[in-house]
């Protein structure tokens, strides 16, 4: 008994953190008028996607999803591949640990389509960022604006519409969208950090407050993802033993049958 309680605070705890930093994420911004009600973003995640999930991580999930429907229908929202990159950067690790890659995807899929965009997009604009960033500079990185590319196309969309206020809604997935492009490039140095704020029009300020919360927060998902794991493995294990004993009992059950019949004759 005190074992299984010791079990339950943990992933309890587990739990916890995991909605905390959800929560983080997600700002919830008010929404423009005449858009879908949250539950139909929630229902059309359900249909899409009809498998049970693990409690720990169905509860992130609706709470992820009913924040970032608010975000989707604001009025200054537009989709950009530096937010798909954060986005996609932090359900990977959310969901890092989950018990299928196949359901993973699955469930990734469901949860964009649900906010009525393109989850191919998502992934394809967050592979192709990935790979650019990893071929920059510190220097590259930052002088995106006198070069021709498409990555940095994007990227000058991005400065002229931030330029311009009520056309770029600024997010924490668009700020771990920059951090994860800094990290791919190995532009470690604070300066250069700076000059892509500057060169994007984006509030440094803003940037180094989230970024410092999502580092601190990356720390405590690591622990929580450790107590996961742990769940993961023990539900295993238990499942594993279930099916077991129940082949043995289909066993033994066909053998007396076997041997009734014999007896029988």
């Amino acid at each position: 008994m005190l074992l299984g309680s010791a079990v339950w605070c943990r992933m309890i705890r587990a739990a916890f953190v995991l909605r905390v930093l959800v929560r983080w994420f997600i700002a919830c911004p008010q929404p423009q008028a005449d858009v879908p009600p949250v539950s139909e973003t929630k229902l059309n995640f359900l249909k899409a996607y009809k498998r049970p999930i693990p409690s720990v991580y169905n509860t992130v999930l609706q709470e992820l999803i009913v924040q970032q429907h608010l975000m989707r229908y604001k009025k200054s929202y537009r989709y950009d591949p530096v937010f798909a990159l954060g986005f996609v950067t932090v359900y990977d690790q959310l969901m890092d640990g989950y018990p299928s890659d196949e359901d993973r995807d699955a469930i990734f899929k469901a949860y964009i389509e649900a906010l009525k965009e393109d989850p191919a997009q998502y992934r394809a604009d967050a592979v192709k960022l990935e790979e650019w960033a990893r071929a920059q500079s510190s220097s590259t990185l930052v002088d995106f604006g006198s070069r021709e590319g498409e990555v940095e196309g994007y990227l000058k969309d991005i400065a002229e519409r931030s330029r311009n206020t009520g056309s770029f809604s600024y997010s924490r997935f668009f700020a771990v969208g920059l951090f994860r492009l800094l990290e791919l490039a190995n532009a470690t140095e604070p300066t250069v950090l700076e000059k892509l704020c500057v060169a994007l029009n984006v509030n440094k300020k803003s940037v180094d407050r989230d970024l410092d919360v999502y580092r601190n927060l990356l720390s405590k998902l690591v622990q929580a993802k450790e107590l996961l794991k742990e769940y993961v493995d023990r539900e295993k294990k238990k499942t594993e033993a279930r099916a077991a004993e129940s082949q043995k009992a289909n066993e033994a059950v066909k053998n007396f049958s076997g041997e009734y019949q014999s007896a029988d004759r």
